[in-house]
């Protein structure tokens, strides 16, 4: 289960305790929201794609998506998502509880600049249940990130 993935890497940096199981399912944004009692925009959500034979995370704020212009001028393709079956194989979770955290090997995670507007973000820890809150200097540390990118755009 990629909750225990997580929980292993976040017990190895001692922060194992700040890891929240819910009694509810928290895998979309809103549901995340509610379980949290935050607004949306401070669930940080991981997006998948594929980039040529390329894995990338992109985290972002739940209140925006991706900008096709954007993500295109960033990474050089059009954005083509994980199809829902390729999440788990190819990124180490599944849909609803992907986040940059434990994933599989040569997955690259890059940070959007949509999060740098709060202190503390909310991420999914590898499953449908499960969050933490991190401060944006720690999501940068854990998530193991590549760098920030500017690929979204408010959602209207």
């Amino acid at each position: 289960m990629s909750i225990e993935k997580v929980r292993a890497y976040f017990r190895e940096q001692g922060m194992e305790d700040r890891v929240i199981e819910f009694p509810v399912s928290s895998a979309t944004v809103a549901l995340a929201a509610e379980a949290l009692h935050c607004e949306p925009g401070h669930i940080a959500k991981t997006l998948s794609f594929h980039l040529g034979d390329r894995v990338l995370l992109v985290v972002a704020a739940g209140d925006v998506k991706i900008d096709n212009g954007k993500y295109k001028a960033a990474f050089g393709q059009k954005a083509k998502m994980l199809a829902f079956e390729e999440a788990e194989p190819l990124i180490g979770h599944g849909v609803g509880g992907v986040c940059p955290f434990a994933v599989n090997d040569g997955v690259e995670v890059y940070l959007d600049e949509s999060l740098k507007r709060f202190e503390m973000v909310y991420p999914a820890c590898g499953s449908a249940n499960s969050a933490i809150g991190l401060t944006i200097p720690e999501l940068e540390k854990y998530s193991g990130s590549l760098g920030w990118v500017d690929v979204c755009k408010p959602m209207v």
